[in-house]
């Protein structure tokens, strides 16, 4: 029987990322998947610039940026036109190496992870694998599966198994998890069109139309793709308003049927859950198999890339010997205790936007539903930080930026998967480095405004380019190495919540 390291359920993007990850770190990772090829019509619309930091890691970023389009930002505006809320969204390259927020086709996306998984010698892609039982059995999973070209059963066993299989996520079953409710469920029609000619009057902003009776929110999306979801009322039938004339006619004040072709119709029913456990004994969850957000803010799959991100190195180290026993147990652990915090406030936030769109866009909706907006009626971007778990001091946990290195290089591409730490020049001066962790500093970069953004010295660097801890005195920099190589969780218990 064939054991793996990891055996991955779900080949969404958030399932692939995680194959490609695990794939460079050199574990033996096995996918399966369901269906035999990707979703061939648009879904996620939206990623920002930490997702395609990770996207930039596993060797897609530049092939995927010139299939994109630069997302402006958002505007909020009421029944009659008149501007509630402007998001705006920085331009140009940003802190973590590139542009704040991405529009794109996710046909697009899964095309390129799916091709370039061909070059990853240890990940092994089952399509057409259907699993129907997994069993935890204490030093390793069994997986049991129908390969569905064949009508046979196969089984194999896994170190740890991820359930990237969405909403209806089987493996979550089988870790016994609730949901968490934060009380959003509504229905609301998806439309995706391609237009026919130039439409330069619906801009490129994505606009949230807070109408009283029908809201419905406008999108930009690469190329001629445009979309509207248009929320269903209550007594609305499905199908019925899925009909082109019905969505034709919901459609008249921005384009005519002579004007751009349907692409596609669906009622989606969009939710606000998190799952109360992310991790089970051997079992752990990853994208929509352990949150579901309403569109509002784009983060459904963001949030996702950011679990596989936070999960692979950890998981790496582990299957490669690096930590075991307790600590093993405690990294593992620190996986949900940072990143649920974080989902559910970016969910938290998308409920909120909705409560605004929904009650029509009055002042006192916009004060109720984002106290951070300004008395301008703009808001800044949301960036929540990771729950509490591994590090030490006040930094621990926050993203750090990505220097670029004195020969234009991206931080990231010359020390990939590793601890790193970035540092003022003269803080290092005779410092003995851990084997496996490299320097940056700010001689031989553009460190230090990325420092001087946190108010500190140095900053030792995850694999995910979150911060353990900050450092201000060669003293304390030497405490602060004790949480890298060979073992990060030990040396430092007691500071993980």
């Amino acid at each position: 029987m064939d054991h793996y390291d990891v055996a991955i359920v779900g080949y969404g993007p958030a399932g692939a990322t995680l194959a490609h990850l695990l794939g460079q770190c050199g574990l033996k990772t096995l996918v399966l998947e369901r269906e035999s090829a990707h979703y061939h019509l648009p879904r996620a619309v939206h990623f920002d610039a930490e997702v395609m930091r990770v996207f930039q890691w596993i060797g897609i970023a530049a092939e995927m940026e010139p299939l994109t389009h630069v997302h402006p930002g958002m505007r909020f505006v009421d029944g009659a036109g008149q501007l509630l809320l402007d998001w705006p969204r920085p331009q140009g390259e940003g802190p973590q190496g590139w542009r704040a927020n991405y529009r794109f086709h996710q046909p697009d996306l899964e095309a390129l992870l799916r091709r370039h998984m061909e070059t990853r010698d240890t990940v092994t892609v089952r399509t057409r694998c259907d699993v129907f039982h997994v069993e935890d059995q204490g030093d390793r999973v069994g997986l049991r599966f129908e390969d569905m070209s064949r009508g046979k059963v196969e089984r194999v066993t896994a170190a740890y198994v991820v359930g990237c299989d969405g909403a209806r996520s089987l493996i979550r079953r089988y870790t016994e998890s609730g949901m968490e409710d934060l009380g959003f469920h509504e229905r609301w029609l998806v439309v995706d069109l391609i237009l026919k000619g130039e439409k330069p009057g619906l801009g490129d902003h994505s606009i949230q139309y807070c109408r009283p009776g029908r809201p419905a929110t406008y999108v930009r999306t690469p190329g001629k793709r445009r979309r509207w979801e248009i929320t269903v009322l209550p007594g609305e039938d499905s199908a019925e308003i899925s009909r082109p004339d019905s969505v034709w006619a919901l459609l008249s004040d921005w384009i005519a049927p002579e004007e751009a072709e349907l692409e596609r119709t669906a009622v989606y029913t969009f939710h606000s859950l998190v799952a109360e456990d992310w991790r089970s004994g051997r079992l752990l969850l990853a994208g929509d198999a352990c949150h579901q957000t309403p569109p509002f803010m784009g983060q459904g799959m963001c949030a996702g890339i950011r679990d596989v991100a936070n999960l692979y190195w950890k998981l790496a180290l582990i299957c490669q010997g690096k930590v075991a026993g307790a600590a093993a147990e405690r990294l593992l652990d620190s996986y949900e205790s940072e990143r649920k915090p974080n989902a559910r406030e970016y969910i938290a936030t998308a409920v909120r936007l909705g409560g605004l769109i929904n009650t029509a866009g009055t002042e006192e909706a916009l004060r109720a539903a984002l106290p951070s907006a300004d008395g301008a009626a703009r808001m800044e971007s949301i960036a929540p930080p990771l729950g509490p778990g591994l590090g030490t001091g006040p930094l621990a946990g926050r993203l750090f930026g990505q220097p670029r290195l004195a020969d234009g290089t991206r931080m990231d591409d010359r020390h990939p998967h590793q601890f790193v730490l970035v540092a003022e020049a003269g803080l290092t001066e005779g410092l003995a480095l851990p084997a496996d962790v490299a320097l940056v500093t700010t001689a031989e970069s553009d460190a230090a405004r990325h420092l001087e953004r946190l108010g500190t010295r140095a900053v030792l660097l995850r694999p995910d380019r979150h911060t353990l801890g900050s450092a201000g005195t060669a003293a304390e920099l030497a405490q602060l190495l004790a949480l890298a190589l060979p073992n990060p969780i030990e040396t430092q218990q007691p500071e993980l919540v």
